[in-house]
């Protein structure tokens, strides 16, 4: 006879209940481990889809995705010419917002040149830029279908195609254009600003005589410089050695040159690197109070069995016995809610606005982390149940 089996029928209506309620705890716990990772994948899917080995960026920062990098589009030609070099390509992003009828759109957006490398991994509708300007392909996340015509700036784009799976690191979808459109939007400037640019100019340099005959004519590649990127993609040769290649590169004066891994370990330890140890913070707590809540269920189960527990010490029950039957109560209540908690999350984690990626091994840890929990959690009762006092049984003291 197995009295947690027969305790837990006993009360089986409050015990499904309070391991439904332990699920949800749980559920919560598996979603935020699954929002980290998903963090993860998605500040390294937008570094690792145009599959480049190297990325060359302006001198002293750590790429694009981390701070500004500012660099000539037409470095990609000196590039090209490093031994062991395959393909170099200009690369410029952006964060700008899209309005879409009465909707406003976060996109990050991508501007490369076509045909060469920085292009989408993969089309999953329609097709890929196939004009020089004015067209864009679009991730599926931001709900804009083809054909869809786009204002932005001075210029209006024309959705053609639609990938899946590439955001920022923020979560937002991917937009992706041509490298000239990429300039116009980021580094154009407006036509007043412009105009500010130039009187303050001409006011400066007219303190200088040599200087003050400059026409606006001459002022005008100083003010819309636009041959501009953000970085350079670089693949090389299967023979080629990445660190190798790099500090080639890096014998320059002003740029740097990175690797793939080296530009995922700056987007997973510094730009998101915040948000892990607030979710890890949260997890603790979230464990600590299902630890709580598991112990004080426990103890109070244990508290109703007191005559019951009191007769089995009377007619010999070794502690053991006893012992054993609130363990298995205190595990059964765990897996029970472990249970719940794993159902819930994959039958809802796909509707979050963000990718929750549920990896089997997070879940085998967070699986060991309940029954290490459930056996502390159990002590407590276990505790009280040995002190119980046989006498209680006939209705003697407590």
């Amino acid at each position: 006879m197995n009295l947690a089996i027969r305790d837990v029928k006993y009360r089986f209506g409050r015990f499904l209940l309070t391991a439904f309620g332990l699920g949800l705890l749980l559920a919560t716990v598996m979603a935020m481990g699954g929002i980290y990772r998903g963090m993860v994948e998605d500040a390294l899917s937008i570094v690792r889809a145009p599959g480049a080995d190297l990325w060359v960026v302006q001198k002293d920062t750590n790429g694009p995705f981390a701070e500004t990098s500012r660099i000539p589009d037409d470095l990609y030609r000196v590039v090209r010419a490093v031994p062991g070099v395959r393909e170099a390509s200009p690369i410029a992003f952006q964060s700008v917002q899209l309005d879409y009828g009465s909707r406003s759109v976060r996109v990050q957006m991508i501007g490369y040149r076509p045909g060469n490398l920085g292009a989408p991994p993969a089309v999953a509708a329609g097709r890929p830029l196939a004009a020089s300007r004015y067209e864009m392909v679009l991730d599926r996340k931001a709900g804009i279908p083809i054909g869809a015509r786009l204002p932005m700036g001075r210029v209006t784009f024309t959705v053609v195609g639609l990938t899946e799976g590439i955001v920022s690191s923020s979560g937002d979808s991917t937009a992706y254009v041509s490298l000239q459109d990429a300039q116009e939007l980021q580094f154009l400037k407006a036509n007043e600003a412009v105009r500010n640019e130039r009187a303050r100019l001409q006011a400066g340099l007219g303190a200088n005589p040599a200087l003050a005959s400059l026409s606006a004519a001459s002022l005008a590649p100083i003010l819309q410089n636009t041959n501009l990127a953000n970085a350079i993609l670089v693949r090389l040769e299967p023979w080629a050695e990445p660190n190798a290649v790099a500090k080639r590169m890096e014998r320059w004066n002003h740029y740097r040159a990175m690797t793939t891994a080296e530009q995922e370990d700056v987007l997973a330890k510094n730009v998101i690197e915040r948000a892990r140890q607030q979710i890890l913070l949260f997890r603790i707590i979230l464990l600590s109070v299902s630890t709580v809540i598991i112990a004080l269920i426990i103890y109070t189960m244990t508290m109703e069995k007191t005559r019951d527990i009191a007769t089995l010490k009377i007619i010999g029950a070794p502690n053991v016995k006893i012992g054993s039957l609130i363990l298995q109560e205190a595990l059964a209540l765990g897996l029970l809610g472990y249970g719940f908690g794993a159902v819930l999350i994959n039958l809802v984690y796909e509707y979050f606005p963000r990718r929750v990626a549920i990896l089997a091994f997070d879940q085998y840890v967070l699986f060991g982390i309940v029954v290490a929990i459930c056996v502390l959690a159990s002590i407590v009762g276990i505790r009280r149940a040995l002190s119980i006092d046989p006498t209680t049984a006939m209705g003697g003291g407590a």
